[in-house]
């Protein structure tokens, strides 16, 4: 029964990372047409229980570091003497396939958290007879 609701709480975790890799992401997109926005990157890590079954959790959010785009918008009031201003370095093209791959993984571990609970609901079913 352990090794059943080690899988359980395996993929409770793989959806929480998930769900915090969709979150960041969309903060990404919604922010896109932002001036000096910088795109925010999340890391995975691993952690260890009791019973050293390792388990996935997000280890940092950090921002990415590359060069911001460079507008040319004479009228916008953060514009400098030359015209321009800096925009943000969110590419929603990348976003769009990181949110794809996240929702994939969300629903992989959604899957194997119910095929797990189903074979829990089955053996306890067993044990009744």
């Amino acid at each position: 029964m352990s090794n059943l609701m080690s899988s359980l709480s395996s993929s409770a975790a793989g959806l929480s990372a998930q769900a915090e890799r969709i979150s960041v992401i969309s903060q990404n997109i919604a922010n896109a047409d932002t001036p000096g926005y910088r795109r925010k990157q999340i890391a995975f890590g691993e952690v260890l229980d009791h019973k050293n079954h390792a388990t996935i959790t997000v280890d940092y959010i950090s921002l990415d570091n590359s060069s911001l785009k460079k507008i040319f918008n004479p009228a916008h009031p953060l514009s400098g003497v030359d015209g321009f201003y800096e925009g943000s370095n969110v590419n929603l093209l990348m976003e769009m396939a990181d949110s794809r791959e996240a929702q994939r993984s969300y629903e992989a571990n959604l899957r194997s958290f119910d095929m797990a609970r189903q074979m829990s609901k089955s053996l306890l079913d067993l044990l009744r007879r």
